[in-house]
């Protein structure tokens, strides 16, 4: 693999960051990956695939927790091993659906769970993120300890305890990291 030509660095009043340490040609690509945890919205649900998502007419459920839709057979194959412990999850808390921001922190979790770190966590961690607590209203942290609480519900399934959650992971704090960046921006995590 070639090294990278970027590194990171924090700085106290504006974050984390990159800088390039190698010259750069214009539109150079300087690091690729997949995201470590992504989630079809409510409003795009029954119209994109859970897995490439791409928009298709007809989609194909997944015959276990009825919630993931794929556009092929080949798609809902690829998908599995994200899909697999999230499908427990989706089927024990029937009929009531999690917000996408429980989802989309149920994938981050189980990711951060697997022994092996996701490409996308070699440049940035999810632990890199900052969480902004200390700029939230008392309202939004009120909402982000609801979406605590619905997500252990959620997650009762893959997570009966904190000893199951990754090492020093908080569940508000990461709550915090990931709607922010999930209301603000809409992007993959």
């Amino acid at each position: 693999m070639e090294p990278l030509k970027v590194e990171k660095f924090t700085t106290a009043d504006r974050g984390n960051g990159l800088r390039a340490v190698a010259q750069l040609r214009p539109g150079e690509l300087l690091f690729r990956s997949d995201p470590l945890a992504y989630t079809v919205c409510k409003g795009s649900r029954g119209v994109v695939c859970d897995h490439c998502l791409i928009g298709k007419e007809k989609l194909m459920r997944c015959s276990q927790c009825r919630v993931a839709k794929y556009c092929s057979a080949k798609c809902q194959k690829k998908a599995w091993q994200d899909h697999k412990r999230e499908c427990k999850c989706l089927k024990s808390c029937k009929p009531r659906y999690p917000p996408d921001s429980v989802r989309l922190l149920g994938r981050v979790v189980i990711r951060l769970m697997e022994e092996t770190p996701s490409e996308s966590e070699k440049l940035y961690s999810f632990n890199d993120l900052e969480s902004n607590i200390n700029k939230l209203t008392e309202d939004k942290k009120e909402g982000l300890r609801q979406l605590a609480v619905t997500f252990q519900h959620f997650m009762k399934e893959e997570i009966q305890d904190a000893s199951h959650l990754p090492p020093s992971f908080d569940i508000f704090e990461a709550f915090a990291k990931v709607s922010v960046k999930f209301h603000l921006f809409a992007v993959r995590v």
